[in-house]
């Protein structure tokens, strides 16, 4: 009898909370947990549970459900423990409201800093990419998008600065800074952020280069890069470094061997027989950074420094600072570290997922430079599209004469149109110079044309040969990266400053007197331009006495 009755009651209390969510609810907030057996039910409601129902009466379900709302509202009101969680006794004690939505991700603010010292902040997920934040500023400031634009992570208390790749989480790079460490994310372009893909043989010079098995015949540049991307037949770099002796201010020049395991430096010349090599540093669990002022910070030898920096440790005894003689040594290093960066980390991961490992080096960063827009956040490919294409497959020829703009289809008509706007404006091109040349509107003309060119984005004022070097070093060492600068020297001349080959030239541009008409020109009087406008769009499209074309011009962006 006894065993029955608490099965009643039992049974009783699991009926009170199926037909009142809020007994069940009240419950379980007075005792921490939804369990409505720990709450006795009242002596009324534990007989009403043992009747057994009438004979014959079973009901439909519309009946069943009536009778239970009868049933609540007959019941006598419990006291509410929880009195501020509710409005009315028949809604429930905990609003939805109150419970974190299950697809909910949390909001953070960062600040994005540009050359110019400018800064945003931007409200994004945390879960949101390098490449996401980029595409972000992009739609928000109204930039082409040419998949140059980069996060760079700067770390001015040790004078270190490195590019955020496109997959990582910027939650995670934040989240190894110290509180009292003033480091910033900076946005601007970078030309050599995928080049290697494009121009391997800029990045991995011959004698930096060589395989740890036997290979047949001479290996192209693009083989090289393949074997990073997929072989299991891997090159090796190696090479003279300066490296900074632990704990000490003196450098040391060693000879290191970069392989897929790590850096190692031989004790004993040049020799990579193993019992010589050493370890020096692994990739896993550290970044690798540019040195900015390894001069003057660090005590360098020369200004091409880079190190290795933990991730989870910022203070400078933990670095491993090293130093090359060349700038096109360091980019080997950098870039072939990058490569093995990413996929020792994806070995992990697949490791820990228990996948098969099928990547090759730098797989990720391949996947990064052919599918730019694949994220991992909201503001993926999906949800964010560039703002304009600057793709020549994507341009259509317009007619913009009428009252209403055009598509012109028919091809023989489209080269009439470029045609005649080529001629328009070789027509207003010849008109400039002609009113250049007029005796009435020369010095008017010549005001106009001196200070025409300072409204270009490519031009900069006054600056100095190293800071205009640091400029085009900061937006990627790629063929035709350029600016145009007033020169220190001749206050009336100006220097075209450009990258070609790993290196950056300067070119001065003389100006040119000729009959009372001043003209602007590179190859001491051959070719001649009205203003630095029309000397730029020339060598844009045509080398002349430079070594290649201008390409991408170097600009300070404001955010």
């Amino acid at each position: 009898m006894t065993t029955s009755l608490q099965d009643g009651q039992t049974a009783a209390g699991r009926a009170a909370a199926r037909d009142s969510p809020l007994t069940a609810q009240v419950c379980g907030a007075a005792q921490g947990r939804g369990d409505a057996r720990d709450l006795a039910p009242a002596p009324w409601l534990q007989a009403r549970a043992l009747l057994p129902p009438p004979d014959g009466t079973r009901g439909c379900a519309a009946d069943r459900r009536k009778k239970k709302d009868l049933d609540v509202l007959e019941m006598p009101s419990i006291p509410n423990p929880f009195p501020e969680l509710c409005c009315s006794p028949f809604t429930s004690v905990l609003s939805a409201g109150l419970f974190p939505k299950a697809n909910s991700r949390k909001k953070q603010v960062i600040k994005v800093y540009s050359e110019d010292e400018t800064s945003r902040a931007v409200e994004v997920p945390s879960d949101i990419t390098a490449r996401d934040v980029c595409q972000l500023l992009i739609l928000k400031n109204h930039y082409i998008d040419d998949h140059s634009w980069t996060l760079f992570e700067h770390l001015p208390h040790i004078g270190l600065e490195r590019t955020i790749e496109d997959h990582e989480l910027v939650m995670e790079v934040l989240s190894n800074w110290g509180m009292e460490e003033e480091n910033k994310l900076y946005f601007r372009k970078n030309y050599a952020k995928y080049e290697f893909f494009k121009n391997p043989m800029y990045f991995f010079p011959e004698h930096m280069v060589s395989f740890a098995t036997e290979t047949n015949g001479e290996i192209s540049p693009t083989q090289i890069l393949q074997m990073f991307l997929s072989s299991s037949t891997y090159p090796e770099i190696h090479g003279f470094l300066h490296a900074k002796e632990q704990g000490k201010k003196s450098w040391k020049k060693i000879y290191f061997l970069l392989r897929r395991s790590g850096l190692y430096f031989s004790t004993k010349g040049t020799s990579k027989e193993p019992r010589h090599l050493q370890f020096f540093s692994e990739f896993g669990n550290s970044d690798i950074y540019v040195s900015l002022a390894g001069k003057k910070k660090h005590g360098a030898p020369t200004n091409y420094g880079f190190c290795f920096k933990p991730n989870k440790a910022g203070g400078p005894r933990d670095l491993k600072m090293l130093c090359a003689e060349e700038e096109q040594s360091r980019t080997c290093w950098v870039t072939a570290i990058r490569l093995l960066k990413i996929n020792i980390c994806r070995v992990e991961w697949n490791r820990l997922m228990h996948l098969s490992f099928v990547c090759g080096y730098g797989m990720q960063l391949y996947q990064n430079y052919m599918h730019p827009y694949q994220g991992r956040s909201g503001c993926s490919s999906q949800s964010i599209s560039p703002m304009r294409s600057i793709s020549e497959n994507s341009l259509v020829a317009m007619d913009f004469s009428g009252q209403k703009s055009r598509v012109i289809e028919n091809p023989t008509e489209a080269l009439s149109v470029a045609v005649e706007e080529g001629l328009a404006w070789r027509k207003k091109g010849c008109l400039r110079l002609a009113t250049h040349g007029s005796p009435t509107a020369s010095s008017q003309s010549s005001a106009t044309n001196m200070a025409i060119h300072r409204s270009q984005p490519w031009f900069h004022h006054k600056i100095s040969r190293d800071e205009a070097q640091r400029l085009i070093i900061q937006q990627g060492l790629v063929d035709g990266v350029f600016l145009v600068r007033d020169s220190q020297s001749n206050p009336k001349t100006f220097v075209l400053s450009m990258s070609h080959g790993q290196k950056i030239k300067h070119f001065q541009i003389i100006p040119v007197e000729d009959d009372g008409e001043l003209f602007h020109t590179l190859d001491d009087g051959h070719t001649r331009f009205t203003d630095l406008i029309q000397l730029v769009e020339f060598y844009q499209l045509n080398k002349g006495v430079l070594p290649c074309k201008l390409k991408h011009y170097c600009a300070r962006i404001a955010l």
